[in-house]
């Protein structure tokens, strides 16, 4: 029988390399399986993970349900847990799956917030350019909106993958899978601004090709990108929950309001699923429909 900690490192392996996950990716499915183990220990259960059946999952949610967990926290650990699980039936340490009767709980899905573009334009307006700092968040908001990046895609932007000249930038996106994608001419201006400023900078070895960088020459965090999207914010007094990743829905449900091409979209967003993308026709479901009735065979 195959150990908690050998199959951990072999399922570790396997994310790695088989699917490319980020450390952030396969720390949360570590974090899931590590639930499992504890509440084993709760119980006083010393069972190896080819020794789990349906009955033990089935008592191990109804047992992260009484701690008070939310159902989407419990939707996260049950996906986890079913990674791990096809992993070991893949590799044949368990002939039957048993997370295959596995029910997550109802999530009521939230429609993600979105920005008109007044108020885009309310929050750059409130970015002072005095700052040494200002041309840099202007080009960062201005790159977030224009392009529907992720916050992690916007602080991995590299110089090199920038190509102006096409009207075009390269993005490394979620499991080191590349895309291209169009950026409007106003943060391309932006950016070139800011790559004036950037060069009075004393750049941190290692940052050279890294486009936007902090006061000290070294490369922006999440949490900062998160911290100036905030500031702008509140010092534009909308009044809605803005993250950076309201660019991101704002980007997507502004193209589908303009009449774009669904597909088109999922590329640009670089969703691997269509019903994610759809998640931004809540705008316009006339548009939805109609692209489904010219489009399907069977329509």
């Amino acid at each position: 029988m195959i150990s908690w900690e050998i199959s951990i490192e072999k399922f570790v392996n396997f994310l790695k390399l088989e699917r490319s996950l980020s450390s952030n990716s396969i720390h949360a499915y570590q974090n899931d399986i590590k639930k499992l183990r504890e509440y084993l220990a709760a119980q006083k259960e010393t069972l190896y993970p080819t020794q789990i059946d349906f009955h033990h999952l089935r008592d191990f949610l109804h047992w992260i349900n009484e701690l008070g967990m939310s159902p989407t926290s419990q939707s996260r650990v049950i996906s986890g847990i079913k990674a791990f699980f096809k992993y070991l039936l893949i590799e044949k340490y368990i002939e039957k799956d048993p997370t295959e009767l596995l029910e997550s709980p109802r999530i009521g899905r939230k429609l993600p917030q979105v920005l008109t573009l007044g108020e885009i334009d309310q929050i750059i307006s409130a970015i002072d350019l005095s700052q040494p700092e200002g041309q840099r968040n202007k080009a960062i908001v201005e790159t977030l909106y224009s392009c529907g990046l992720r916050v992690s895609e916007l602080i991995h932007l590299r110089i090199s993958n920038l190509y102006f000249d096409k009207g075009f930038i390269r993005i490394i996106g979620k499991g080191n899978k590349e895309r291209l994608i169009p950026i409007s001419q106003k943060a391309i201006r932006e950016i070139n601004h800011y790559l004036e400023d950037r060069k009075h900078l004393n750049i941190d070895s290692g940052c050279e090709d890294i486009l936007f960088l902090n006061r000290r020459g070294k490369q922006l965090t999440r949490v900062m990108v998160f911290v100036i999207v905030k500031k702008l914010a509140e010092k534009s007094a909308i009044n809605k929950n803005i993250s950076p990743h309201t660019f991101r829905h704002s980007f997507a449900s502004h193209l589908i309001e303009g009449g774009a091409d669904l597909r088109a979209i999922q590329e640009m967003l670089g969703h691997e699923s269509i019903t994610t993308t759809e998640t931004y026709t809540h705008l316009d479901r006339t548009y939805l429909r109609e692209t489904i009735i010219e489009h399907h065979p069977r329509a």
